[in-house]
């Protein structure tokens, strides 16, 4: 009986932990909390760059698809614009190229006209991946700063602990605690904010590089179509016309020998 009350006395007498998130930031006050206010808007602003621009850049690959199958086997370009989607990046490169080729008709210069589409069109690239880097330098500026944030912070927690050990005259751990807590954690969040930035940042820029080279090709498609009124289109390969032509060979017949050959076999006496 008297151990069970002595180990109650005991449990009541103990000190709380006060050395949590909530009590380090409260404990660092007004700075505290305001650098990790920044934190956290670089940590969102981050995510809602790299989703928006996720399906941004998905959109445009799905568009591709319609290009590759649709937009080629129209008679002209100005049918085959009609199938892409208004809105479009491949209807933006189009609509500029036609409208370059009806602008070098009112030129009275000598201008080759393979030269003003060819900067018409790139132009238009110009214009579109720009479109399509929007955002990026957010989350390069995040994965650069957001670990030197994190330090202010933790220079601040480390300052604060010294000024406590100064007060106090000793090293005690309820002093340094809280301060040296404080500034953990802000160097965790500083690099909890800046990888996923760094990441994301890498992999838009990847997707926008290949992205760059399809809108490359197509308006190099563009220019060689307008430029031989239409003669010269590249080859569109669905996954039709690939099962058409393995049955085709499949069911070809053997080859036959030629009409007029005869077929000798020899034989050796023993």
């Amino acid at each position: 009986m008297i151990i069970e009350l002595l180990a109650a006395a005991g449990a009541e007498a103990a000190p709380q932990n006060s050395f949590g998130f909530m009590e380090a930031m409260e404990q660092g006050g007004v700075i505290a909390w305001s650098i990790f206010a920044v934190l956290v808007i670089m940590s969102v602003g981050s995510f809602y760059i790299l989703i928006t621009k996720l399906l941004e850049q998905q959109k445009v690959f799905n568009q591709y698809k319609n290009v590759r199958s649709g937009f080629w086997r129209a008679g002209t370009i100005r049918e085959g614009a009609t199938k892409l989607d208004k809105n479009s990046a491949w209807r933006q490169l189009v609509d500029d190229a036609l409208s370059a080729e009806d602008q070098h008709g009112k030129m009275t210069d000598s201008l080759e006209a393979h030269d003003w589409l060819h900067g018409s069109l790139n132009r238009s690239e110009a214009a579109i991946n720009a479109k399509l880097a929007g955002g990026l330098p957010f989350l390069a500026s995040v994965g650069a700063t957001a670990p030197f944030v994190g330090l202010l912070g933790t220079v601040i927690g480390i300052y604060r602990a010294l000024i406590n050990i100064g007060l106090a005259g000793s090293a005690s751990i309820d002093k340094v605690a809280g301060p040296v807590g404080e500034a953990l954690i802000m160097t965790a969040i500083g690099l909890l904010v800046a990888v996923p930035a760094v990441l994301a940042y890498n992999w838009l820029q990847s997707r926008n590089k290949r992205i760059a080279e399809l809108l490359s090709g197509f308006s190099t498609d563009i220019l060689a179509n307008i430029n031989s009124k239409g003669a010269v289109k590249p080859a569109v390969i669905t996954k039709t016309s690939t099962q058409q032509a393995g049955k085709a060979a499949a069911t070809a017949p053997a080859t036959k020998p030629v009409a007029g050959t005869t077929t000798t076999t020899t034989t050796t006496k023993r």
